[in-house]
């Protein structure tokens, strides 16, 4: 791969499959993500989205292909490698620990950025301290881009939380540990119309204020996707049918077929 490749694309996918028993879920799927962009990843139910999301971030093992980050094969790597190089995600469902702080939660995406060490923690105490009031900081200007209210609420419980500042809070534990690229599994899921359009301004508004911030969205909601993508991949049967623009796979009749039938 050449430097030039490697800078333009910092996630790179190469003829991943992936089986479950009979069930081919990927099949031979190639993705190119560019640096900075917002990549929409849609297709019908059970098309392969999230199945694609959990063989890069390590979930899945890959029956075959390759996934490279920044030129680096993570393929075979586990979850928690892989975030150490980069890469951030969140899910369909929420997996926020309810009963933990808001804090703790955030704190828990920025594991791999703090020294945990025993050592540390017993000796320099006046360092931790340091570092604490540091990392409280950084988590409120983050949740502040979402919602300055729910800045406030630091060390509130997340189970105190309403349905759209639990998905804010999730965003924002994927993002404090400055990964080079997120995954958004179903961002709206679970929130009215309105609650979408808020929380979709509120990415857009926090991937202007962090730079060049890569993306990859998995979502259902066409508006949002037309909306915040600078480019959108569809998949059917775990193959790539379609990419471009949102407008241009819109009016593709591969895509209207998968998800409307043949008239």
């Amino acid at each position: 791969m050449s430097a030039g490749s490697k800078n333009e694309s910092p996630l790179i996918a190469s003829g991943l499959s992936v089986k479950f028993g009979g069930l081919l879920a990927l099949n031979e799927l190639s993705i190119e993500v560019r640096r900075g962009e917002v990549l929409g990843l849609i297709g019908p139910n059970g098309s392969g989205k999230t199945t694609f999301f959990n063989v890069i971030s390590g979930i899945y093992a890959a029956s075959a292909g390759q996934v490279l980050l920044d030129g680096r094969d993570i393929t075979t790597l586990r979850p928690h490698q892989i975030a150490a190089h980069g890469l951030a995600r969140t899910f369909q469902r929420s997996r926020l620990c309810l009963s933990l702080s808001v804090f703790d939660n955030l704190m828990l995406g920025a594991v791999r950025r703090l020294n945990s060490g025993l050592w540390y923690n017993l000796v320099r105490r006046d360092r931790l301290a340091a570092d604490v009031r540091s990392a409280a900081k950084e988590a409120r200007d983050l949740l502040a881009i979402f919602n300055p209210d729910l800045a406030g609420k630091l060390w509130q419980p997340a189970i105190s939380l309403g349905m759209i500042d639990r998905r804010r809070l999730e965003i924002c534990r994927a993002l404090i540990g400055r990964p080079k690229i997120v995954l958004l599994d179903e961002p709206s899921a679970g929130m009215t119309h309105d609650e979408t359009n808020q929380l979709m301004n509120e990415i857009l508004e926090v991937r202007r204020n962090l730079g060049n911030l890569t993306v990859v969205m998995v979502e259902h909601e066409m508006g949002l996707i037309e909306r915040a993508t600078d480019r959108c991949v569809v998949l059917n049967y775990g193959k790539k049918i379609c990419e471009g623009k949102y407008a241009d796979v819109a009016a593709d009749p591969l895509v209207r077929e998968a998800y409307l039938g043949k008239s």
